[in-house]
């Protein structure tokens, strides 16, 4: 199948690995997917290394640069489907009319309303497919008028990766000076309001009276960085909260971590959450959005509500007071990934709903 995908984001976020792992999927089942990305993109420059076509464009006013490339690209008449993988990208499909020669596919992976105004309607509206990746955002996308006999969800997909051996843990470890024996907390993701780490660092400090050396390792950048630094100040645990920013080799803190905290108030799924998972490290979740989805409570993991430090430090030391427990929700996690979030099984999901609209169906 010719696939033309497009995605218009300049950052790598959990999007951006999705869309990365259908191009690949893609081409080692034989298919010729194309990428129209954002010039200097995070996606486009990872697409093109992987040996992907990327057509690089300006991003430009209301999309319209893209929008003009997509119509050009569809007008040869080689792609057989249009998927456009976030907002920009649907806005600049629309625009340029493709669908009106080929189907058109939208990922949908957030929460929010769709908009109300006649653009936002009309460009749903005109969509063969809307693949939600969750049942909760299914849900929201109809409530809030996407025609739902159009909406389909695929669960995004993590690799599965080998178990980490006892010299990369301890390698990853000594890079972030963390002690033999001294738990490590930590969370992968974007400094914002609505990501809750600020709950980790309270957690944090409770946490320091029963256990004196244990730390918590923030991977990731973004506006609520420098508060919570001066929390973390405030709270006298400045010393045991590392602000790791981006990094590349995500991997590196996966490998160091004992336990992954997810504190996110409103996340549509989780990327970071299904990687601690297939890596085997124990996880603890709020109750919120679609994260139910993924961790199975008492099972997989736990689940906490949200903004509740007592309940997020109880599960915290029951995990950590109990090496089989921890053990127990390490590996049924990475099964549980396994059996339904695997990337194999997502890019299946996604070549599945391609084929049905191909029919008409």
């Amino acid at each position: 199948m010719r696939t033309l995908l497009v995605d218009l984001e300049m950052a790598w976020r959990g999007g951006q690995n999705q869309a990365l792992l259908i191009l690949k999927g893609m081409r080692e089942r034989g298919h010729e997917p194309e990428l129209v990305a954002a010039r200097s993109s995070a996606l486009g420059e990872r697409a093109a290394e992987a040996g992907v076509p990327v057509h690089f464009v300006r991003r430009g006013l209301l999309n319209l640069p893209a929008a003009r490339v997509v119509r050009k690209l569809i007008l040869t008449g080689h792609f057989e489907l249009v998927h456009a993988n976030e907002a920009h990208a649907v806005s600049a499909v629309w625009l340029a009319g493709a669908y009106r020669r080929v189907p058109f596919v939208i990922s949908r992976r957030v929460g929010y309303p769709i908009g109300q105004s006649r653009f936002a309607r009309a460009r749903y509206e005109a969509a063969a497919k809307i693949i939600a990746n969750s049942i909760w955002v299914a849900e929201q996308a109809s409530a809030s008028g996407a025609p739902r006999e159009r909406i389909s969800v695929v669960y995004e997909g993590a690799e599965i990766p080998l178990r980490f051996a006892p010299e990369q843990r301890a390698a990853a470890r000594a890079r972030w000076n963390q002690k033999e024996g001294a738990p490590l907390l930590g969370c992968v993701g974007v400094l914002l309001p609505d990501k809750g780490q600020e709950w980790l660092i309270r957690a944090l400090a409770e946490l320091r009276l029963e256990f004196p050396e244990i730390r918590l390792l923030l991977a990731g950048d973004g506006p609520c960085r420098p508060e919570l630094e001066r929390l973390a100040r405030d709270l006298g645990i400045d010393d045991a909260v590392i602000f790791a920013g981006f990094v590349k080799e995500v991997e590196k803190v996966y490998a160091a971590l004992d336990l992954f905290l997810l504190p996110s108030f409103f996340e549509a799924l989780n990327n970071s959450l299904l990687a601690a998972m297939a890596y085997e490290i124990p996880s603890i979740a709020y109750r919120r959005g679609a994260l139910g989805e993924i961790i199975e409570h008492e099972k997989s993991g736990l689940l906490t509500q949200a903004a509740n430090t007592e309940e997020l430090c109880h599960g915290v030391r029951r995990i950590l007071r109990d090496p089989e427990l921890a053990r127990q929700f390490a590996m049924m996690g990475r099964q549980r990934v396994e059996e339904n979030f695997s990337a194999d099984r997502m890019v299946e999901g996604i070549l599945a709903i391609y084929r049905q609209v191909d029919r008409g169906n």
